[in-house]
């Protein structure tokens, strides 16, 4: 099969090349997925788990990206609850050989089911962004009606899905990010946008949920806003401090195939939707993830 392969930890998304690699196999309760089309994020390629196996030992030439929606071909032993020639959506093992590529073994676990008018480059824009702002908003924040929520970065893949879910909810949604972002921002569901380049963060006022993707700076100036018994959640890097009196988290995106068929839902009904930028095919793909200027949406790689 065609895939796209990483060497070298240093060289990032420029030491992308695409070879002929063998076919996955289904282990246990795996299986085999024809992927049509794959999303990437470009972090992936600082995880150790990029490089290495669960044991630490170096798996290189490693297939990367984890976002998937394709059609399963194979089952594994014991596999239950997916059918061959099924549609399925999910979010692929960190430590395996990822999405980029024709073929993928995964976790039956991991993926869910996808109806036949939901397509695929949809689809595989909606695992990481999906499942990081559910789990964001309800598990590790426990975000209810009536409370208000600080979404920095609401313009961006991750953000703008926080900000929709968090509205449907019954939130009310404080959005950041630059000065370009606001139309975008507003349009995904945010209340009000703050720009983080101009405009005084602290004027927001105390909230019961942050939700951060940035880190640094930004991060560390919302901890003072987060008021009594309100969370911190950050996807960035683990919290310097905890708010006075909340709680902040750091968490790691997990594949949920109940929350995975939550999303879809929503999409399907118009509730929620992903902003795509450029859809390329797979020998394209080095190039494609590779933009030489700042990319609007979500990059999705199709296989032929």
């Amino acid at each position: 099969m065609q895939a796209i392969i990483v060497t070298d930890p240093d060289a990032g998304t420029a030491g992308m090349a695409l070879t002929e690699q063998p076919e996955p196999h289904a282990s246990e309760n795996d299986v085999v997925v024809r992927v049509h089309a794959s999303g990437f994020t470009p972090g992936e390629l600082t995880w150790p788990a990029t490089w290495t196996d669960r044991a630490g030992r170096d798996r290189t030439p490693s297939i990367p990206g984890h976002e998937l929606a394709g059609v399963v071909t194979g089952l594994g032993y014991g596999t239950t609850g997916l059918d061959v020639g099924q549609r399925v959506l999910g979010l692929a093992d960190w430590t395996r050989n990822g999405t980029l590529a024709e073929y993928v073994a995964v976790e039956a676990r991991n993926l869910a089911p996808l109806p036949a008018d939901v397509d695929f480059v949809t689809a595989a824009s909606l695992p990481v962004s999906g499942l990081t702002a559910w789990q964001g908003l309800f598990e590790h924040g426990r975000l209810q009606a009536g409370q208000t929520v600080l979404v920095h970065g609401a313009a961006g893949g991750v953000g703008s899905v926080a900000s929709q879910l968090a509205r449907e909810a019954g939130a009310y949604v404080i959005g950041t990010g630059r000065t370009a972002d606001r139309a975008a921002a507003l349009d995904h569901g945010a209340h009000e946008f703050v720009d983080l380049g101009a405009d005084d963060l602290a004027a927001v006022g105390r909230v019961n949920l942050v939700f951060d993707v940035i880190g640094g700076d930004v991060a560390a100036r919302s901890t003072d806003l987060v008021q009594a018994g309100g969370t911190l959640v950050t996807i960035a890097e683990p919290p310097a401090r905890q708010p006075e009196d909340g709680r902040s988290i750091f968490f790691v995106v997990e594949p949920d195939r109940a929350q995975l068929t939550e999303i879809v839902a929503r999409v399907r009904t118009g509730r929620l939707r992903t902003t795509i930028g450029t859809v390329r095919p797979l020998a394209e793909a080095p190039d494609a993830l590779n933009p030489t200027e700042r990319p609007t949406g979500k990059t999705i790689i199709t296989m032929a």
